[in-house]
């Protein structure tokens, strides 16, 4: 079903760069709203204490804005011009997720949306409110529901024609616009998201345990990464892609169209050597205006040594030895674990007399002696 203010929206959506265009009501969620309860109940959404505070909202649209009526989602392709995987067999690099490679997506997709809600509100005279993933809204399932694609077994969603490519935005308006269908499920019997996850963070099918995924560990997490993880973790210093990268749909996506979501020299996996270099202001320069400045310095450099001991590169080892001093806990912890890795668990009394001198540095005498570091311990 069509309208006349429907097709402005669509016309004037496409000549804004988005590549999806689709309405759905604000009752669409459907068992999402049921997933996203067991997913609490059983703990699985780690540090997000905010998931769990917002979760009536996300559940219920109407209850974050009564008046709307209609939902309008879009998508942007971020699809990569090449296999992300392949980064992952340079262990010098340190893997940054594609999506986290160009212009932070909430600053494009947020200056789109606004335009096309200022049209739609002067079309209709309804009142219209824009949102890209930082308030309690469930993208996916409405995106699903509006016919963009379906949550596949990783639980992201996949077109037919993005693969599992797309940022999501959402305009939710007063006026009445005709829904339209929602996408089947086109998964079948394939378990190429689930098989390719190197934690098992995968329970079932459509079931994620964030606490076992590298995306969510080495992005909101904020402690230190479980030792049984470290390994897993490989050269991924931001981000995982694996369950996305892997999914069969992605053969039909071109790269993307909008050149902010290409890769940057500066975040397009760059060296580890460079990386471990980086202090506060050096970090802050080289990320500026993209979605890997969220975690932070400390957090960052936690990941970017994890990734060097994985690497076997012992050429890295000066560089790790002088985040020994480094004046976050969380920094001085990995560096002892990326150093015993990189020599065999064969470090000399001297660099332990040196740097185990500080007073309470329970973290990092934790990781000298083989005791687990506390997981809930946030970074100073």
């Amino acid at each position: 079903m069509t309208s006349p203010l429907k097709e402005t929206i669509c016309h004037e959506a496409e000549a804004l760069g988005f590549d999806a265009v689709r309405i759905t009501s604000p009752d669409a969620v459907g068992v999402a709203g049921q997933r996203l309860v067991e997913f609490l109940a059983a703990d699985r959404h780690g540090d997000m204490t905010w998931v769990a505070t917002t979760a009536d909202r996300r559940q219920h649209p109407t209850l974050l804005w009564p008046q709307v009526r209609s939902i309008v989602m879009l998508g942007m392709s971020y699809a990569p011009a090449s296999n992300p995987l392949d980064v992952l067999e340079q262990p010098w690099r340190g893997g940054i997720s594609v999506y986290a490679q160009g212009k932070d997506y909430h600053d494009v997709l947020k200056s789109k949306l606004k335009a096309l809600a200022a049209s739609l509100a002067a079309h209709s005279g309804a009142e219209v409110k824009v949102f890209v993933d930082t308030a309690p809204v469930m993208e996916k399932p409405l995106a699903a529901a509006a016919g963009i694609g379906w949550q596949g077994k990783h639980t992201n969603l996949v077109s037919r024609v993005h693969g599992s490519w797309l940022f999501l935005g959402a305009i939710f308006t007063t006026a009445e616009l005709p829904a339209d269908a929602p996408e089947a499920d086109h998964c079948g019997s394939c378990r190429r998201c689930l098989d390719v996850c190197p934690t098992r963070a995968f329970p079932a099918p459509y079931v994620l345990d964030a606490r076992r995924c590298l995306a969510y560990l080495s992005i909101e997490h904020k402690g230190h990464i479980p030792a049984e993880f470290r390994s897993a973790m490989g050269n991924r210093v931001f981000g995982c892609d694996d369950c996305l990268a892997v999914c069969p749909w992605n053969k039909f996506a071109g790269a993307a169209r909008e050149a902010r979501f290409h890769a940057r020299v500066e975040t397009d996996n760059p060296p580890l050597a460079e990386l471990l270099q980086l202090d506060d202001g050096a970090f802050r320069a080289r990320f500026a205006g993209t979605p890997v400045k969220r975690t932070g310095r400390d957090r960052f450099v936690r990941n970017v040594l994890i990734a060097a001991g994985n690497s076997g590169d012992a050429s890295l080892l000066p560089k790790a030895e002088t985040l020994l001093a480094d004046s976050s806990s969380l920094v001085r912890a990995m560096a002892v674990w990326a150093m015993r890795r990189l020599t065999g668990d064969r470090l000399g009394d001297g660099v332990r007399r040196r740097h185990l001198s500080r007073e309470g540095d329970t973290e990092v005498r934790a990781e000298w002696h083989d005791a687990p570091a506390p997981h809930g311990t946030p970074a100073p």
